[in-house]
């Protein structure tokens, strides 16, 4: 038996994992089942390992402890395993899914057939393999893949874990640099916040000070600048005034202004930062973003100094034949925007919601396809794309698929040197288009072709740099036609009324008593009743009241991710209230979520080899541990995540407002609390309220709504793009454009 608890010498202990109770990935801590020598029953060790699976031989060396709830265990000060080498521990190390490829039963199956040999043969001689029954060529280079990259992976967690950081990026940082990870990482550590999608700066700087890079070097310095600007561009930003990015360097990394000054003329000298002054301004630039900015500006003002190259079109004729063939009469606005789109090589078409932009649109593609033009139409997300296909009969695209992202590089097969097969370009939710991805579309548009930019200009603007669409009106250098008028149709619409309410300023009107109504306000004044009625509304009223699905057609809105009314609190009380655990079907825990068959999840980046978008949103419909894969519906296609791939994926059961931006949901909920003043803004709550196309639901605080709509105060970014517009004489990219 194990020495009692008030023993103070360091105990040991040697065993066979058998069973993996608890492992956190992020910080090593785990809790194991051993079975050891001289121990009747399994012994219960907490510890720290960087990876562990059962089957593997454990040394343990630390404390006995009676603890209150799970009772007697050896708490390990120091904790090491090894691969194992008994039959027992094979079967049960390969079994556990551990290598890809592999479960319960191909494992027994192949430690009968090679016994303690095994793991040599699979590292050695995998051809040996397919002498198993059931395992062919193909499983067997599944087989040995696998347990080379595990190798690998396992090798990369010890070392992050050594140098006392998190292992969860392990699987990516070997994705992304393949078998030269180690020698990668301790070279340059600043390239993991660069490269690999959750490793910040903070977690690079750290394993730099491990590996013995000095607070004070350049190296460390230049990783800090850019990073300072790699930020900003979150915040919306394209630049950075001198003083204001060295200040924030110098904040971030805590150095004198000495050593942030010589890091940035170095960075100059390289070109890995770019400056360029305007107005007077010296702004630092990352490069991709300041080319992007000079090339939309040329590009533009040479569309807008040039005829559209259409047959010729009796404008008064065609819009008569076209009411008559459509059956929908034109307003007199919607005619002065008819005539202005069929003779400008550029237009922008701008308004809220029910001003009659749809029909516009349609009237135009009526007319030019009659003429044999041929219209491209896409949007930036997928739910955007579909709506533009359904409300125009026309084919539409996300700009991603359209511009046909290739895998692996994450550039566009079309540019200027494979234009887009189009000689009118129909750009839908043009608020939501950044600077980069503007950059892209500009550049595949073909020499001879127009270009329709549709959007509403008072949503809040896109999550990626630059404020385009804004800008582009801003300038005066395009034409824009805003439509205000909201037709009857639409009036009826409490949802498109209040819409434009919020938009002037005003509280929405809501419907007396219990009058049925699209929008409504539930009055709650503490954050927990207004947590508790949105969960109530999603799961038991809205479905009851107006037969909607609870996940497939309501979706709940909010303005930030962190607090009790955040995104993420909800996202876990709404997945415990609509998706509860059930212990006939797995889950997986991964990056601080659970995630089951039935969530609903959002992909969080852009993954070209998925085919896959930064917003797209699914549903969960397999769960495979013995793959270690999940798979999740994204519309009719099925996509694949290895378990390492789970940080791409959020539950999206709630969701910002930012990230709901070009879509469209049968039902929205939105919660409403001063918790979130810092967020809000009348352009928040009216791009949230116009995402619901059936219903609306306000809940929370009167006084919370009425901040929203008072604080107007247009966001602030700092972009060169407006000026460019504005320059004259032309900057120099656009002599002898196109």
């Amino acid at each position: 038996m194990p020495p009692p608890p008030t023993s103070r010498h360091p105990d040991s202990l040697s065993g066979l994992i058998e069973r993996v109770t608890f492992h956190n990935e992020d910080t090593g801590f785990c809790v194991l089942k051993i079975k050891a020598k001289g121990h009747r029953d399994l012994v219960t060790v907490v510890g720290s390992l960087a990876a562990v699976s059962p089957g593997e031989w454990v040394t343990a060396e630390g404390h006995w402890v009676n603890d209150r709830e799970h009772g007697q265990q050896l708490k390990a000060e120091q904790l090491t395993s090894t691969a194992p080498t008994t039959l027992e521990g094979i079967e049960k190390y390969l079994a556990s899914g551990m290598v890809k490829g592999i479960g319960p039963v191909y494992a027994r199956k192949m430690v009968a057939r090679f016994g303690t040999a095994l793991l040599d043969v699979i590292d050695r001689e995998s051809a040996r393999l397919e002498t198993v029954e059931g395992i062919g060529p193909k499983r067997r280079r599944r087989i040995k893949e696998a347990w080379a990259e595990q190798k690998i992976v396992r090798d990369i967690m010890v070392f992050l874990h050594s140098h006392g950081v998190s292992t969860s990026r392990a699987v990516r940082i070997y994705k992304t640099y393949g078998a030269h990870a180690i020698e990668t990482v301790r070279a340059n550590p600043y390239a993991l916040a660069k490269d690999i999608q959750g490793i910040g700066f903070k977690t690079a700087d750290q394993i730099a000070q491990h590996v013995g890079i000095p607070p004070d070097s350049l190296l460390r310095a230049d990783a800090g600048l850019a990073h300072v600007l790699f930020e900003a561009t979150g915040q919306g930003h394209c630049a950075l005034p001198v003083r204001q990015c060295k200040d924030e360097a110098a904040s971030l990394l805590q150095v004198n202004d000495a050593i942030v000054s010589a890091a940035l003329e170095r960075s100059l000298a390289s070109g890995a930062l770019l400056l360029d002054t305007l107005d007077g301004a010296e702004l630092i630039y990352l490069p991709h973003l300041l080319r992007a900015e000079q090339d939309i500006a040329a590009r533009i003002r040479h569309l807008c100094a040039s005829p559209p190259h259409y047959p010729p079109i009796d404008v008064p004729k065609a819009a008569a034949w076209c009411e008559r063939k459509t059956g929908k009469t034109l307003a007199p606005s919607q005619r002065a925007a008819l005539d202005q789109a069929l003779t400008r090589r550029i237009l922008i078409l701008t308004g809220g919601p029910g001003v009659g932009k749809t029909t516009l649109v349609n009237t135009i593609l009526h007319i030019l396809r009659a003429k044999r033009v041929r219209c491209a139409l896409c949007a930036p997300t997928g739910r955007a794309a579909k709506r533009l296909s359904e409300t125009t009969g026309v084919q539409a695209h996300t700009i991603h698929r359209l511009l046909q992202a290739s895998p692996g590089t994450g550039t566009f097969l079309h540019d200027e040197r494979n234009p887009l097969a189009c000689d009118l370009l129909v750009v839908d939710e043009t608020s939501m288009v950044d600077v980069p991805l503007m950059h892209h579309l500009l550049r595949a548009l073909p020499p001879h072709a127009s270009l329709l930019l549709v959007g509403d200009v008072d949503q809040l603007p896109s999550v990626g740099p630059g404020m385009v669409l804004a800008h582009l009106i801003a300038s005066r250098v395009v034409p824009v036609v805003r439509l205000t008028e909201v037709f009857r149709q639409a009036a009826h619409s409490r949802i498109i009324t209040n819409a434009h309410r919020l938009n002037q300023g005003l509280l929405p009107e809501l419907p007396p008593g219990r009058t049925e109504s699209d929008f409504y306000f539930v009055h709650r004044s503490q954050p927990a009743a207004i947590a508790d009625t949105l969960v109530h509304l999603v799961q038991n009223r809205i479905p009851a009241r107006f037969g909607l699905d609870p996940v497939r057609d309501i979706q709940v809105l909010g303005p930030m991710n962190r607090g009790s009314l955040g995104i993420r609190e909800l996202n876990v009380r709404l997945q415990h209230t609509l998706n509860p655990v059930r212990a006939d079907e797995p889950a997986v825990e991964k990056f601080g979520w659970q995630f089951r068959v039935r969530d609903k999840v959002m992909q969080t980046e852009n993954n070209y080899d998925k085919d896959v978008f930064n917003g797209d949103i699914g549903q969960i419909v397999r769960i495979d541990p013995a793959e270690r894969e999940l798979a999740v519906r994204f519309d009719l296609r099925e996509v694949s995540y290895d378990f390492g791939e789970l940080d791409e994926l959020v539950l999206a059961y709630a969701i910002t407002i930012h990230k709901s931006q070009g879509s469209e949901f049968p039902a929205v909920v939105i919660p409403l609390a001063t918790q979130h003043y810092l967020l809000l803004q009348r352009n928040l709550v009216y791009t949230g309220v116009t995402r619901g196309k059936r219903l609306v639901v306000l809940v929370g605080q009167p006084q919370a709504l009425a901040l929203a709509v008072r604080n107007h105060r247009p966001e602030q970014r700092c972009s060169g793009l407006l000026a460019r517009l504005q320059a004259d004489p032309p900057p120099a990219a656009a002599q002898g454009q196109r």
